[in-house]
């Protein structure tokens, strides 16, 4: 497959769509709010990992995760699993620690809903992170299922902090597998919950050492996808190496770059420190590589050796979010 022949079929795919699709959202709320969608409480604009409030001498960390109802109703364990999973590499993702989760669960009568809840459960035990409460209706006519987590940050990694000049890096769980026929890449479920609360420490550690301020988890829009929504907020363009992607042997790129991670991250880091944030995922047997160099262009060009292609411009079409929305 061709660059350009990637690009098209990202620009089509069902991660990719969602994810523009959040434009549209972001201007109705925008049109009917005092102040649009910059609440003066924030410490950062729509489009980062979760909501940020400055609270003490850190922030509050908030966010919310919907699960697709076709995967509610074909995979309801790992759905619940993974609605707690998510929320909490949110919060991580912003260089926080969760403090608890609640959920609003609908299901077509109690047994359908009995396989979500123990892969919530599940997930809350190997995260460490409780369940407090929610709201649940099992007389729906449809599965459907939402997580809400709250966290706490001593200092932020954002969206908004990458700047030209920046190594753009990815850490990655290769250690899974896909949960077919989904794009899951499922790193979790059999990981020891050791390991799993000490890998993603490593994301606040990130930024009280000031090694890092700029990250972003990768989600349903995949690696690209992702790199996107981070460029996009911080108003930079990149240009990405995808031979330098860290994937899994015998997994096609194309495929690969549409996965959605348990544990994956984009980080933009400033050069000096790009030995020793590689250096903290290398001791954690975690893969981790330099994938692009981020630039004051608006566009993200992605290449392999000599064949290259535009996958996004952002000064001719906004991903997640409006040109008078990013701050």
């Amino acid at each position: 497959m061709s660059v350009a022949d990637l690009v098209a079929s990202l620009r089509e795919s069902r991660g990719f769509r969602h994810k523009t699709d959040i434009v549209d959202v972001v201007g109705a709320l925008a049109k009917r709010l005092p102040h649009g969608t910059r609440d003066l409480a924030q410490a950062v604009a729509l489009g980062d990992d979760c909501a940020a409030l400055a609270d003490g001498d850190g922030y509050l960390l908030f966010a919310i995760e919907g699960m697709v109802s076709d995967f509610v109703s074909a995979m309801p364990w790992f759905a619940g699993y993974s609605s707690v999973m998510v929320n909490v590499s949110d919060i991580y993702a912003m260089g926080g620690r969760p403090l608890a989760v609640v959920d609003a669960l609908w299901s077509p009568g109690i047994g359908a809903a009995d396989e979500v809840l123990a892969g919530m459960a599940a997930a809350s035990v190997a995260y460490g992170v409780p369940i407090v409460g929610g709201h649940t209706n099992t007389r729906s006519d449809a599965a459907q299922l939402a997580v809400s987590i709250i966290g706490r940050a001593k200092a932020l990694l954002s969206s908004f902090n990458a700047k030209p000049g920046d190594s753009l890096m990815m850490a990655v769980d290769l250690r899974g597998r896909f949960e077919e026929p989904y794009p899951f890449w499922n790193a979790s479920v059999d990981a020891p919950a050791e390991r799993l609360r000490g890998d993603l420490e490593l994301l606040p550690q990130l930024t009280e050492s000031g090694l890092c301020d700029a990250a972003k988890d990768i989600s349903m829009a995949g690696t690209l996808g992702t790199a996107l929504m981070l460029l996009e907020c911080s108003r930079v363009g990149a240009r990405i190496d995808l031979a330098r992607i860290p994937k899994p042997e015998g997994v096609a790129l194309a495929r690969w770059v549409t996965a959605f991670p348990s544990f994956g991250y984009l980080l933009s880091v400033r050069p000096a420190h790009v030995d020793a944030v590689q250096a903290l995922f290398d001791a954690r047997a975690l893969s981790c590589a330099v994938i692009g160099s981020v630039g004051a262009a608006s566009q993200v060009v992605v290449h392999h050796r000599d064949d290259a292609a535009t996958l996004w411009d952002f000064q001719r079409e906004p991903f997640i979010v409006g040109k008078d929305e990013v701050t």
